[in-house]
């Protein structure tokens, strides 16, 4: 064996593992990229969680009489801003996915 082609055969060597080391970083990106889908989906089922409790709340809501509807109104509100803040985060996740 020549020196020319033992320095081939180790570049190719070097060669080989570094497309190793690439080939197991674009499988840790795309497990990455999965786990971000997985949360974002969280986020989403726990948005629509919410809306369907304010939905309740609402309906409770046009269902009560006189002053009860206006003890009703906070939880009502706190609802709201609980979806909102959901429904951002949600976003958020899709966003930061992409």
């Amino acid at each position: 064996m020549s020196l020319k082609n033992a320095y081939r055969e180790k570049m190719e060597a070097q060669l080989d593992e570094q497309r190793a080391r690439l080939d197991l970083l674009k499988a840790k990106a795309k497990r990455a990229v999965a786990e971000g889908k997985i949360l974002a989906y969280e986020e989403l089922a726990d948005a629509d969680q919410k809306l369907d409790a304010l939905k309740a709340k609402l309906n409770k809501i046009g269902d009560a009489g006189g002053d009860a509807w206006q003890e009703m109104k906070s939880g009502v509100e706190k609802a709201w801003d609980e979806l909102s803040a959901s429904c951002k985060k949600a976003a958020q996740k899709f966003k930061d996915e992409h």
